[in-house]
């Protein structure tokens, strides 16, 4: 039997591993393009990138063989940077990195600007600001990274 389309079933059937790889592939993707001065898919790109990176440390909580409460299942199918950092238990701590590490708290405030409608947009997006924030050395997917 073919899967089902649809975004929801589609992301359903992704692993931890998986969304690792997706984070990785697409912060990758993202500085490729803002190399290439193609700003908009460079910002959009590197906020998926966060986006898998987060959904991966709420995979970290699923234990095998457990039935998922139904509630908590509906909120993870979110684009919601701000909503999967704390569903994925990460706001407190990075909280509180946020307060230690200026670079890391300029890179937030990047990133956490982004939103899933950012693909929409055709200007006034700063990929290259998005790459830095996303793939610096205090960028928010190593942070994430060291959680995951």
């Amino acid at each position: 039997m073919p899967k089902a389309s649809g975004s929801a079933q589609t992301q359903a059937t992704k692993t931890r591993r998986d969304f690792q790889r997706l984070a990785d592939l697409r912060a990758g993707e993202s500085a490729a393009l803002a190399k290439a001065g193609k700003q908009q898919g460079a910002y959009y790109l590197g906020g998926f990138a966060i986006e898998c990176a987060l959904k991966a440390c709420v995979a970290k909580q699923t234990r095998r063989h457990d039935f998922p409460d139904k509630r908590h299942a509906n909120q993870v199918f979110t684009h919601d940077l701000e909503d999967l950092l704390k569903l994925a238990r990460l706001d407190s701590p990075l909280g509180k990195d946020l307060k230690a590490k200026p670079e890391l708290a300029k890179n937030w405030g990047v990133v956490r600007g982004w939103n899933a409608g950012s693909r929409y947009e055709t200007s006034g997006l700063k990929g290259k600001d998005m790459v830095v924030a996303v793939n610096s050395v205090d960028g928010i997917l190593e942070w994430i990274k060291l959680r995951w």
